[in-house]
């Protein structure tokens, strides 16, 4: 009788153990598709470039601001138009880089929740060229003792033209339609410029000091990526993106 007693009980411990075992393993194997999951939103790709220059660049008159003291107070030194601009390594900056068409399965994009700034500074919009999505939030504040009018032109959708005196709010408003590129002008300071980029996704750049640009997460495909500048023209090129590398598209603009 103890014999048969012990045998159950053996019996009966190796049974919840392979029970344990089989639940551990369910468990392992529902861990596993979202393990998978996690290392596919993983498989993006980047593209980076430069934005070269060839040739003479063009010579910029200096800016005068002697129309308003405030504005002429404020610079120190000349200072020169940001459109036409060549830095000091032959590139250019404030050339707005984005997909306009893609192969690869690029998802619809929803407005973020942050707010993109300009700032008018010294009499000039800074930054001069931006990129926002439809939808997004866009936010023109002033540092400067003086009233701006801040002047919107879109081709599409609501022009609006708004003054804005020295500490006052902030002025805010959204694009309903992508458009490349929205003008932007003071109607009281004729030099003040500036560029929108509207676009339908967050894949796009702007250069900088030394020209260079990079476009991250990009789903792996085939994209057209394309590059507009305010003085030397557009340009696009065919681009394939792979899974955990990033391509490279420089592109070079000559002196008209």
């Amino acid at each position: 009788m103890t014999k048969l007693r012990t045998a159950t009980m053996t019996l009966g411990v190796t049974l919840l153990l392979a029970a344990v075992g089989v639940a551990t393993n369910a468990l392992s194997g529902a861990a596993s598709p979202r393990a998978h999951q996690a290392g596919a939103a993983a498989g993006q790709g980047n593209i980076a470039g430069r934005v070269n220059f060839s040739g003479k660049p063009p010579q910029l008159r200096p800016i005068v601001m002697t129309n308003d003291p405030v504005c002429a107070s404020e610079q120190d030194g000349t200072v020169l138009p940001e459109d036409g601009r060549v830095n000091a390594n032959g590139t250019l900056p404030n050339a707005f880089v984005y997909i306009s068409k893609g192969g690869g399965s690029v998802p619809a994009a929803v407005a973020p929740s942050t707010t993109v700034t300009m700032t008018q500074k010294g009499c000039r919009y800074v930054p001069h060229v931006l990129g926002i999505q439809v939808g997004q939030r866009l936010e023109v504040d002033s540092e400067d003792p003086t009233t701006h009018n801040i002047h919107v032109s879109p081709k599409t959708g609501h022009d609006w033209n708004v003054s804005q005196q020295p500490g006052s709010n902030p002025v805010t408003t959204k694009f309903a339609h992508a458009e490349i590129m929205v003008p932007v002008h003071c109607n009281v300071h004729p030099w003040m410029q500036a560029y929108i980029g509207v676009v339908t996704n967050p894949y796009f750049a702007v250069t900088g000091a030394d020209g260079s640009f990079t476009i991250k997460g990009l789903p792996p495909g085939d994209y057209t990526l394309s590059i507009w500048t305010a003085t030397f023209g557009t340009q696009e090129r065919q681009v394939t993106v792979r899974a955990g590398e990033t391509a490279t598209a420089d592109f070079t603009f000559e002196s008209k």
